[in-house]
């Protein structure tokens, strides 16, 4: 009897990483994973699952989805942001490194979940304004810390 692609990819929820890694280099024609994670490849063959049975996005969808992305970056923005020709990492005094305002950068550290707010001019953690993303890594874990490298955004 014949899994639907629904019971398919439920089953694939139950199996080991090794196990799906292997599912993986199968469906994708001997394409090795490039992640361990296990959501990641049940997401991944979940998708290809579906891809073969019904067929892809088609060539226009693919193009639309690709002018979206350069239109509207979801996480930074870029294309809203350009560069500043003096400072390659600079626009309007904002770091592009940086995600939108508004957006919110978790980490999780020694277990505890740390939740910080992108502002216009700095950023907020625990109700307070911080110009400095180091300023917060500091506090947090009482060390100096480079904030890029602690948060890494």
């Amino acid at each position: 009897m014949n899994e639907t692609i629904v019971e398919q990819i439920m089953n694939l929820k139950n199996q080991s990483v090794e196990e799906l890694k292997a599912k993986y280099e199968e469906v994708f024609s001997g394409e090795k994973p490039t992640s361990s994670n296990k959501p990641f490849l049940w997401r991944k063959i979940a998708y290809r699952l579906q891809e073969i049975e019904y067929g892809g996005l088609s060539i226009d969808t693919q193009n639309r989805v690709t002018e979206l992305i350069n239109q509207y970056d979801p996480v930074n923005n870029k294309m809203l942001r350009p560069k500043n020709v003096d400072n390659k990492n600079k626009t309007n005094g904002r770091d592009t490194r940086l995600p939108i305002p508004g957006a919110i950068i978790k980490k999780v550290y020694k277990g505890r979940i740390i939740e910080v707010k992108v502002l216009e001019k700095g950023f907020e953690y625990e109700g307070q304004a911080y110009k400095t993303l180091s300023a917060i890594a500091s506090k947090i874990t009482g060390d100096h810390w480079n904030g890029y490298l602690f948060f890494k955004p």
